[in-house]
């Protein structure tokens, strides 16, 4: 997942370059929207590694 989030962020840094707003507006969001999923789903498997590593 983290790589689409890149693979988006290098999308929208190559069109603000060039000037094309909507694409680069599109392609940052969905950047960040890929980039906070991908934060959350770490903060999860730390706070379950976490747990798992109390219970033994």
């Amino acid at each position: 997942m983290i790589r689409w989030a890149l693979i988006f962020l290098v999308v929208a840094l190559i069109a603000a370059v060039l000037g094309f707003g909507g694409i680069a507006g599109a392609a940052a969001s969905i950047a960040k929207i890929l980039f906070y999923i991908f934060v959350i789903s770490l903060l999860i498997s730390v706070v379950m590694i976490l747990i798992n590593k109390s219970k033994r």
